[in-house]
């Protein structure tokens, strides 16, 4: 009994101890019960007044499928400083083309003067003994040098006038085609030789774009077209009127493919000389269409110029409507409809109005000179 006794209040003792223990542990650490039996409460997200936020995941079941995104809108350009551009360019031309045709018949008429009267004066001077004698001082390279550039001189002599005066026109496309080569001016000349009414620069590539080819076989095509029909177009029109309708063709066949660009919103950057080219064509079709044409590589098919014009614009007009992007139709329909209209009404409204404009010319070169004016008279019709 007294062995039982002293184990029962053993076991008190260590049940006060436990009991003491578990209360001591639960005043060092209160928050032991949220712990182990609660769990912590998440943070609510800030929200402040009039701008309420609330993030939420969502799965991408739910989201529905990710597409592209969108493309983004271009702004559809204004095309009034083409159009003013356009006017403005076409009647300077036209201009300086009358005064240039004053000046070059001026210079004429006193260059040939000039000749009259040196070979008046080296008439019988000098026998061909003196050109013997100079001959045999030169070297042999010099001898070499003279006979190349005579060969020139009698090559150039042999071209026609149309053909001398686009020798210049596929010089400048030449210089041009070869910068395109040049990794420097890229930038430079996409940006002024390259026509698109969404480009920051509108009216300097109208006519700069007339002069790029980025193709070589491009510029062969429209060089060669060009080649073909200068003789007819400048016995037509006389150089100078040829100049002016030229550079005005190539800037009213951009301006056409402006107007096209911006009604069906494709706009792409455009350059060559197809659209002067084509109002070129057009021009010696419309004027002579009985006159026989064939394929360079098919001799043995012929047809008329006014068969020829037809099919070109029937082309263009379904690549049009089709949206045909392999060449600018725009601009070609406008070179072609240009030339057409030139022919027919343009040179009589235009050209054949000078004379007041060379007759004020002549009174600021000649102040106080009457008589006639040189390029005042018909000219070339």
């Amino acid at each position: 009994m007294a062995w039982r006794g002293c184990v029962m209040k053993l076991a008190k003792t260590e049940l006060i101890r436990s009991t003491n223990t578990t209360s001591r542990s639960s005043r060092l650490n209160p928050h032991s019960q949220q712990r182990c039996s609660f769990r912590q409460e998440a943070k609510r997200p800030d929200t402040k007044k009039g701008n309420v936020t609330q993030e939420t995941k969502v799965s991408p079941s739910e989201a529905g499928p990710l597409g592209p995104p969108p493309p983004p809108k271009v702004p559809r350009p204004t095309l009034f400083k083409p159009l003013m551009f356009t006017v403005g360019f076409t009647g300077c031309s036209f201009a300086a083309a009358a005064i240039l045709q004053y000046e070059t018949l001026k210079s004429r008429v006193g260059t040939a003067k000039d000749e009259e009267e040196s070979e008046k004066l080296l008439q019988g001077s000098q026998d061909m003994t003196y050109w013997h004698n100079w001959w045999n001082q030169l070297s042999g390279f010099q001898r070499q040098l003279l006979l190349l550039m005579s060969m020139v001189d009698d090559f150039w002599s042999s071209l026609t006038e149309g053909q001398k005066t686009v020798t210049g026109i596929i010089a400048v496309n030449a210089v041009v085609l070869c910068c395109w080569r040049i990794p420097a001016m890229q930038r430079s000349m996409i940006k002024y030789f390259t026509s698109n009414p969404a480009s920051k620069t509108q009216c300097l590539p109208m006519v700069l774009s007339c002069f790029s080819h980025y193709s070589i076989v491009h510029m062969v095509a429209n060089m060669y077209v060009l080649w073909t029909f200068s003789s007819g177009i400048v016995s037509l029109l006389g150089k100078e009127q040829f100049l002016a309708f030229y550079l005005s063709a190539g800037v009213i066949s951009t301006m056409v493919s402006y107007i096209c660009k911006a009604a069906t919103g494709r706009f792409h950057p455009s350059l060559g000389a197809s659209g002067a080219v084509m109002a070129v064509l057009a021009a010696v079709c419309a004027k002579v269409p009985e006159a026989k044409l064939g394929i360079i590589f098919l001799p043995m098919i012929t047809f008329t110029a006014g068969n020829a014009l037809k099919a070109l614009i029937a082309i263009d007009t379904a690549g049009l409507i089709l949206g045909w992007r392999l060449f600018d139709h725009a601009a070609h329909l406008g070179g072609a409809l240009f030339g057409v209209w030139y022919v027919a009404y343009g040179h009589k409204l235009i050209w054949k109005k000078r004379e007041p404009l060379v007759k004020l010319w002549h009174e600021i070169r000649s102040p106080g000179a009457g008589g006639s004016r040189p390029g005042g008279g018909p000219g070339p019709q």
